[in-house]
C-alpha cells in the first residue's frame, strides 16, 4: 500500500510539473506577444521624435497592431481566453480612436491590436501638431485647426458608412465637434475619462478643479509655452516630466510610461480655451457614452461624475484601478467596455 502511495504520488507529480510547464509556455507565449507589440509601438515613437520637422504627416495611422487581418487566436491581452467575434452581430465595425492632450495615435496601440483581434476596424487619428503630425502647436489656435485630421477622415467616409468615435481626455472636445458637424456619420460617440463639455463649455473648463480657473492658468502655470515671444499670450502648455507621471501614469506599466515619455508633445493651448458650440438639432442628437477611470488624478472621479451630470450620456461605464490612460493601465477592461458599447442596439 505505502508504495502504491508514493507512485501515485509520483504520477501527480509529473502531471503537475508537466501542467505548470505548459501553463508557463502560454504565459510566456502571452508576454512575447505584448512585448512585441510594445516594441513596435516603441519604434514608431523613436522614429517619429527623429523626424524632420518638414514633414506633413496629417494622415491618420494604425499604431501597433500585429496583423492587418483578424486572427482567431487569443490575444495577448485575453489572459489566453478565446476572443469572442462579435464583429458578424455588428452593424457597425470600424472605430476611430482620438487621444487627448499631448498624446498621439501611437497611446491606443494596446486597443488596436485588441479591437483587430476581435474582427474589428480600428483606426487612429494624429490631430493636429500632434504624433506623427508635424505641425508647430504655437500655430494652432483653434478647434477647428486642430481637429482638421479627424473631419477630414469623416468627410472622407463612404456614403451612408458610419463609425464609433471613441476619444480621450481633451480628444473628447474634437469628438463633441465632429459630432457637432457629421453626426449622420457617427453611429456612437465614446468619451474616455473625457472633456464631454456642454455648449458654450470650453474643454479647459473641466480640468478647472485640478488646474484652477483658465484665467488663473494663464496668468501663474509655469507649464505655458510662448511660442510668440514672452511679450505675447502663450500659445500652449506641457507638463513637467515628473508632473505627468503623477497625473497620467499612476496605475500604468513603466514600459508604457517610458514609451509616453520620449513620445508626448506641447498641447496647443488655443482649442482647450476656445468655448465650444454645440446645438440640440445636431450634437444633442447623438448617442454619446461615457468611461470613468476611478484612480484618476487628472480628472477625478468626482470631476467625471460632475461632467456626466451636467451633460448626460445614454450610458456610464466604469474601470477599477485606472488611472487617466485606461488603454495603458486597464487594456483589457476598456477593450471589453468598447466592444459591450458597440453592441448596444
Amino acid at each position: 500500500m505505502g508504495n502504491k502511495i508514493i507512485s501515485m504520488m509520483k504520477k501527480d507529480s509529473k502531471d503537475g510539473g508537466s501542467k505548470s510547464k505548459r501553463m508557463n509556455r502560454s504565459q510566456r507565449k502571452l508576454l512575447a506577444d505584448e512585448e512585441m507589440l510594445h516594441r513596435r509601438a516603441l519604434s514608431m515613437a523613436i522614429h517619429q521624435a527623429q523626424l524632420s520637422q518638414r514633414f506633413d504627416g496629417s494622415m491618420s495611422r494604425r499604431v501597433g497592431s500585429t496583423s492587418t487581418r483578424k486572427r482567431t487566436l487569443s490575444d495577448p491581452f485575453s489572459n489566453g481566453k478565446q476572443v469572442p467575434d462579435f464583429s458578424e452581430s455588428l452593424t457597425v465595425k470600424k472605430f476611430v480612436l482620438v487621444h487627448g492632450e499631448g498624446f498621439g495615435a501611437w497611446c491606443w496601440y494596446k486597443i488596436v491590436a485588441s479591437l483587430e483581434e476581435s474582427g474589428l476596424s480600428p483606426t487612429t487619428v494624429d490631430l493636429t501638431g500632434c504624433g506623427f503630425n508635424m505641425t508647430d502647436t504655437n500655430t494652432v489656435s483653434t478647434l477647428e485647426e486642430y481637429s482638421k485630421p479627424l473631419i477630414e477622415l469623416l468627410e472622407n467616409l463612404p456614403e451612408e458608412e458610419k463609425i464609433i468615435l471613441v476619444g480621450h481626455s481633451t480628444g473628447g472636445a474634437s469628438v463633441s465637434y465632429a459630432l457637432e458637424r457629421y453626426p449622420e456619420k457617427i453611429s456612437k460617440a465614446i468619451f474616455v475619462c473625457a472633456t464631454m463639455v456642454s455648449d458654450g463649455q470650453r474643454p479647459f473648463d473641466v480640468f478647472s478643479e485640478e488646474l484652477g480657473s483658465a484665467e488663473r492658468f494663464m496668468q501663474e502655470s509655469q507649464f505655458l509655452i510662448y511660442g510668440n515671444g514672452k511679450d505675447k499670450p502663450p500659445t500652449g502648455f506641457m507638463f513637467e516630466k515628473p508632473h505627468m507621471k503623477g497625473l497620467y501614469f499612476n496605475q500604468s506599466p513603466n514600459k508604457d510610461i517610458a514609451l509616453a515619455m520620449i513620445s508626448m508633445r506641447p498641447v496647443p493651448l488655443g482649442p482647450m480655451m476656445e468655448k465650444v458650440s454645440l446645438t440640440a438639432e445636431r450634437y444633442g442628437k447623438g448617442r454619446r457614452f461615457y468611461v470613468q477611470t476611478l484612480d484618476d488624478r487628472a480628472l477625478s472621479p468626482d470631476v467625471q461624475e460632475k461632467v456626466v451630470r451636467e451633460n448626460s450620456p445614454e450610458g456610464v461605464f466604469k474601470i477599477k484601478g485606472s488611472d487617466h490612460c485606461p488603454f495603458f493601465s486597464k487594456p483589457q477592461s476598456l477593450h471589453k467596455i468598447l466592444l459591450e458599447i458597440a453592441q448596444i442596439p
